[in-house]
């Protein structure tokens, strides 16, 4: 009896950040598929509706630091909650607004919302989860972003061209009641609760143990700069890429959806396949795999296309580029401690969105240079670093999320702090 109650409490918790995430993800497409109104609406440029994305980029980053943080202190459920209720309201306001100032200001307070909650559901989700399946089931959590993004481009390709992008925005209202339910019916993990009512001789700041402990804080950095790579390229691509099927190849807002819903139906069963290859040949592996591949076929795709084979390249890949998603979430959150785990995985993920923050005006200002598709095109570059410093730097199933914290926990079950 007991085990059927705990599997229904993990199937209830999947659902709910599955629901979560479908949200994220929707509101970071919808962000993308309405750039070219929102140029049309404020009289802006590309480098200007390049940087919403910049500007959603720096608050996403903020929002996940310090929502890991505040989720250490005060609760994975309960900031999930606050987090959904911030970006869910802010992004329904945003519909309102009548000025490109007004859109940045709001956008950016949404955007605080959109990056904690984002970091502290992968986290709770690990914390639930037992090693065995952990990628499997987190690859499919982590698919749930791209499902966001198939229903966003049906829903702009239902409702933009006749009522134009404010609807997209008004609708994000109605997640409030996931919110509400994830409240109500979720418990904390116990591993969190484990760790709050273990005693301790000294409170310390979640910030110092990290940078305290040498092997940590190494991690850490190497976290940081990884992040930093992924993201750069990943947002880079989903900001531009449904511009660029507008403006450099010429196809009509339709045409352009029809050809994002493959590549994001392609990109929900690349991470699903990604989780389950981690759980089987390794985190690492899969992680680095799709890192080197997307670099090396995302200027294929952008200098090789041709009318006939570009809904082919555009499938493989979204079939590639989300790979690392696949396998992220578990394997940062493997890489620390249960105490610490929330600021330090929030951490080093949202840090490296502040690096990332660049790549969308990046791509904007290369675009009124060269073009959209030179821009995309570099960011290959990035794909291959994301994928480079983990195979040298970064070792996989250091810490258990599912088992009770200590010092010394490692997957592997010796009492080295740290194990491959």
């Amino acid at each position: 009896m007991k085990k059927t109650q705990s599997n229904r409490k993990w199937v209830i918790v999947f659902i709910a950040c599955f629901l979560g995430l479908v949200v994220d993800g929707m509101d970071i497409q919808v962000l993308a598929l309405t750039i070219p109104s929102l140029m049309d609406e404020f009289q802006i440029t590309k480098a200007d509706a390049g940087f919403i994305s910049t500007l959603s980029l720096i608050g996403m980053a903020l929002g996940g630091i310090v929502g890991g943080w505040l989720s250490d202190r005060f609760g994975r459920v309960r900031m999930a909650t606050y987090m959904l209720v911030l970006f869910c309201i802010g992004t329904g306001l945003l519909g309102l607004v009548h000025t490109y100032e007004q859109f940045l200001a709001i956008r950016f307070i949404s955007a605080l919302g959109i990056g904690a909650e984002y970091s502290i559901v992968m986290m709770l989700m690990a914390e639930y989860v037992p090693t065995k399946n952990r990628t499997t089931i987190l690859g499919s959590l982590q698919a749930a972003y791209s499902v966001g993004y198939l229903v966003a481009a049906l829903l702009a390709n239902a409702i933009l061209p006749i009522y134009g992008w404010r609807p997209l925005y008004l609708i994000s209202i109605v997640p409030v009641v996931l919110a509400i339910y994830i409240r109500r019916k979720i418990p904390e993990p116990q591993g969190w609760i484990e760790a709050k009512q273990a005693p301790k001789k000294v409170k310390k700041n979640e910030w110092v143990m990290i940078f305290k402990d040498p092997k940590i804080r190494t991690i850490f950095l190497f976290w940081i700069f990884t992040s930093t790579f992924l993201q750069f390229g990943f947002y880079g691509v989903g900001t531009w890429l449904p511009t660029y099927l507008v403006e450099d190849l010429g196809f009509d807002f339709k045409k352009m959806t029809g050809y994002l819903v493959g590549t994001y139906t392609a990109l929900i069963f690349g991470k699903i396949l990604a989780g389950w290859l981690a759980d089987v040949i390794g985190r690492r592996a899969v992680y680095v795999i799709g890192g080197v591949s997307t670099a090396i076929f995302l200027p294929f795709l952008i200098m090789y296309h041709t009318p006939s084979n570009i809904i082919i390249l555009l499938t493989i890949f979204g079939f590639l580029y989300g790979t690392p998603y696949g396998v992220n979430g578990t394997y940062m959150s493997e890489s620390f401690p249960t105490h610490i785990r929330g600021t330090a995985a929030g951490g080093a993920y949202n840090i490296g969105r502040f690096g990332a923050a660049i790549a969308p005006v990046s791509i904007g200002i290369i675009s009124q240079a060269q073009s959209i598709g030179f821009g995309l095109a570099i960011l290959g570059v990035a794909y291959a670093l994301a994928g480079i410093i983990p195979a040298l730097f970064i070792k996989e199933k250091m810490y258990d999320p599912f088992q009770k914290d200590t010092s010394k926990t490692t997957i592997g079950g010796n009492s080295k702090s740290h194990s491959a």
